[in-house]
């Protein structure tokens, strides 16, 4: 149903995304790092929820948008890549501050804690941007089932997200350590993260749009 290019081109730019701090990042590791390993995994099932609203939301549009609007195939390609311009350029100017910070938080309980990860997950704009504008980037017209396609691409998306974001849960307190001995890694990181995102954006403008089958 989905083609191997597809499923590595999703894999590499949800890989890309879990290494580039965002509000999931530092809403994880902050828990994490101020109330263990448990708090913090509860908010990343949180998250889960989340992407599973984006999904499903997005795999009903998509059918309609591709459809009705072939040529918005077009204009969401365009602006997939625009995105990962954006990320890039984010990823060289780098984010004020660092997730692996300790700071002090109040305890919450595991209801507050899942509902926390829901609502940063389901109100990160990057998210957001991921369903609108680059899942869509790998859904092939031709191959038909435009809905299985997006909600395949869509639990890879997720599976990658849940478990890269579960390895910095687990190991926040070493990651932190680590990248207060070492500064310079943060650096090197969002250099490699940038080119990683521009090469994408660059292939993403390069390609024609698929044709929308009648």
């Amino acid at each position: 149903m989905i083609s191997t290019g597809a499923l590595l081109g999703i894999a590499l730019v949800e890989l890309t995304m879990v290494a580039i701090p965002g509000p999931n990042m530092f809403y994880l590791v902050s828990r994490t790092l101020s109330q263990g390993r448990a708090a913090g995994l509860i908010s990343l099932l949180g998250t889960a929820a989340g992407f599973g609203v984006y999904l499903l939301a997005t795999a009903a549009g998509l059918v309609a948008v591709f459809t009705a609007v072939p040529m918005l195939y077009t204009a969401l390609k365009v602006t997939g890549a625009a995105y990962l311009l954006y990320l890039a350029y984010r990823a060289l100017r780098g984010r004020k501050g660092s997730p692996f910070e300790s700071q002090e938080l109040p305890k919450d309980s595991t209801r507050r804690l899942f509902t926390m990860g829901f609502l940063t997950n389901l109100l990160n704009p990057k998210i957001a941007m991921i369903y609108v504008a680059l899942l869509p980037q790998f859904i092939e017209p031709a191959r038909g089932q435009i809905a299985l396609q997006a909600v395949l691409l869509g639990l890879v998306q997720i599976a990658i997200a849940l478990i890269g974001n579960g390895l910095i849960v687990l190991a926040a307190g070493k990651l932190a350590k680590f990248l207060v001995a070492r500064p310079t890694w943060m650096r090197i990181q969002r250099y490699l993260m940038a080119s990683v995102l521009g090469v994408l954006a660059v292939r993403m403008l390069a390609d024609r749009a698929r044709p929308i089958p009648a």
